[in-house]
């Protein structure tokens, strides 16, 4: 049976590639046009496992999708890194003088800002999804119009691309996490990343005390990322990754955090694919 994988977006979009390239190409893929409908894929049971962009190397992170991992108590079980290729794509024939407008998802157009600035006549409009954008031109034989996606679209929907390798920053990755409703047991000798969500107490030095227990357990601070609680104003959570080399370290600072910090819980243990 094949595994039904969630992801934001539709067929050739960057999620897509990653689910490709985690699980291979026997999957079922479960399309959503938002992290919260992926949420909802998963919670209802429709999916087995979904991708989520988490961070971009240029971009940062995407904060909303921390707070959607946590309150859907949601595991993380992997992770993936994807190189990041923005290509200019439209119906065949054309030219870059043919367009006039070009759409996509507002973080590909600001991705690509420095290029598009070198083509005046060309409009920036704001869209869903970089493949779905793709999609569309094809499907309503949209002249004139470009979108912003990767290659797979232009393969998929047979675009013609019009001007490749347009971001601004060449050296551009995202990194997804792999989720699920049930914790993935791995063993322990396997685990060598964990991402963690705690709450520190209000008083001066509480989060350096906190982050001196990791250094002495010799973890590895590779994130850390701060949201604001809703219901308390001024007061944060904090989401941490961290890798060690011995799972004994990460457990030995597990049992001392869930005693120093408020609400302290372990959001995903899984392997670190950029060592």
């Amino acid at each position: 049976m094949r595994k039904r994988i969630a992801i934001q977006g539709i067929k050739g979009s960057n999620h897509h590639q990653v689910a490709r390239e985690y699980f291979g190409d026997e999957i079922e893929l479960v399309e959503c046009l938002s992290f919260h409908s992926l949420v909802d894929q998963l919670l209802e049971g429709k999916a087995d496992k979904g991708v989520m962009a988490i961070e971009n190397s240029i971009a940062g992170s995407i904060i909303p999708n921390y707070a959607l991992v946590y309150e859907n108590n949601l595991h993380i079980i992997g992770e993936h890194y994807l190189n990041i290729h923005h290509h200019l794509m439209g119906l065949r024939g054309q030219t870059i003088a043919d367009i006039r407008e070009v759409r996509s998802h507002p973080m590909a157009l600001l991705q690509c800002r420095e290029y598009l600035k070198t083509q005046s006549h060309i409009k920036m409009v704001e869209d869903v999804d970089t493949a779905e954008t793709a999609f569309r031109i094809r499907e309503e034989k949209l002249s004139g119009i470009a979108a912003i996606a990767p290659e797979m679209a232009a393969e998929m929907y047979d675009l013609e691309i019009i001007s490749p390798e347009i971001q601004t920053i060449k050296n551009n990755a995202t990194r997804f996490i792999i989720v699920k409703t049930v914790n993935k047991e791995l063993p322990k000798e396997e685990i060598n990343k964990a991402s963690l969500r705690f709450i520190t107490d209000h008083k001066r030095g509480s989060l350096a005390t906190v982050l001196n227990v990791m250094s002495d357990c010799n973890l590895n601070l590779t994130k850390i990322q701060s949201l604001p609680i809703i219901e308390t104003p001024w007061k944060y959570a904090f989401f941490v990754d961290v890798t060690f080399d011995d799972y004994n370290h990460f457990a030995k600072s597990k049992s001392l955090l869930q005693i120093m910090s408020e609400d302290f819980k372990v959001l995903g243990e899984y392997k670190n694919t950029r060592i």
